[in-house]
C-alpha cells in the first residue's frame, strides 16, 4: 500500500539535518532506557554527511549504541567511495565516538566479510531500533538496484538472510547491503531525500502500480516509513 509513509517537508537542508537528528537521538536514547542497548543502521553517499554532524553532537548514551551501515560499496574504508569512511569522519566524532560500529567491509575477503556481518546483525540487529534509509535517482534504496542480479533475493520479505552481496552494473563496483526482511522489521524507518530530482522520483515511486525499490521497501515495512525531504 503505497500510504505506508509519512512525508515531511523542510524550507532547507540544515532543518531536515536537525529535525531528523533529534528523531533518531529520540528513538535511541527510548530503547537504551528501555533495554540498555539500541542500534542505528545508516546509508551512505553525500547526502546524510549534515546530519551525520548533527547527531554526533547528541546528548544520548553512544557507548551503548550499536552503529551499521544499510549498504557498501566493496571497498576498504579508506576508499573516497566509502560508506564507512563517510561514518567515521561525521559520525562516529564527537559525542558518538564512543558507539560500536561494525563497517560491513572488514577482512576484505567476502565470505568471511558476510560472515561476520550476518553475527553481528543476529546479535544486535534483530531487529534494528533505527534505519535511516537513502534513495537514488533511480528509485533504489538501500543497494537493491533496479538491475542488480539478487533483486528479487534482496526483495524477499521472508529471506533468512539479512546480509547479502549484490552484483548490479550501475552500482559501479560490489556491494554488501542488508537486505529488506531486516531492514523492514526496523521500529523506526526514515527516508533521507534532498533536493527536486529525488522528490519527481519518490513521486514516481509512490504512484499507483510503481515497482521501484523504494516502492517495495515502504510497502513491506512493519511501521509507516517517515519521509524527510527538503530542496
Amino acid at each position: 500500500m503505497a500510504g505506508n509513509y509519512r512525508r515531511n517537508d523542510f524550507a532547507d537542508r540544515e532543518s531536515l539535518a536537525a529535525a531528523l537528528a533529534e528523531a533518531v537521538a529520540g528513538r535511541l536514547s527510548a530503547e537504551i532506557r528501555a533495554t540498555q542497548a539500541a542500534s542505528l543502521a545508516v546509508s551512505g553517499g553525500s547526502t546524510p554527511a549534515r546530519f551525520f554532524e548533527v547527531l554526533s553532537n547528541t546528548d544520548i548514551a553512544w557507548d551503548s549504541v550499536n552503529l551499521t551501515l544499510i549498504d557498501e560499496r566493496y571497498v576498504p574504508d579508506t576508499s573516497p567511495r566509502s560508506n564507512a569512511g563517510l561514518v567515521k569522519a561525521r559520525l562516529k566524532q564527537n559525542k558518538a565516538a564512543n558507539a560500536r560500529f561494525l563497517p560491513l567491509y572488514g577482512s576484505g575477503e567476502l565470505d568471511a566479510d558476510l560472515k561476520d556481518a550476518e553475527h553481528f546483525l543476529t546479535t544486535f540487529f534483530n531487529p534494528p531500533d533505527v534505519a535511516i534509509l537513502g534513495m537514488g535517482n533511480d528509485g533504489h534504496t538501500a543497494s537493491f538496484f533496479p538491475d542488480a542480479k539478487e533483486l528479487e533475493h534482496l526483495l524477499d520479505p521472508a529471506s533468512r538472510d539479512e546480509v547479502a552481496a549484490v552484483h548490479a552494473d550501475s552500482a559501479g563496483e560490489l556491494r554488501l547491503t542488508l537486505t529488506l526482511s531486516l531492514i523492514r522489521r526496523a521500529r523506526f524507518i526514515a527516508l533521507h531525500i534532498e533536493g527536486a530530482e529525488k522528490l519527481a522520483t519518490l513521486e514516481k515511486a509512490l504512484a499507483p502500480g510503481s515497482t521501484l525499490p523504494i516502492r517495495r521497501v515502504i510497502d513491506a515495512a512493519t511501521s509507516p516509513v517517515e519521509i524527510f525531504w527538503a530542496p
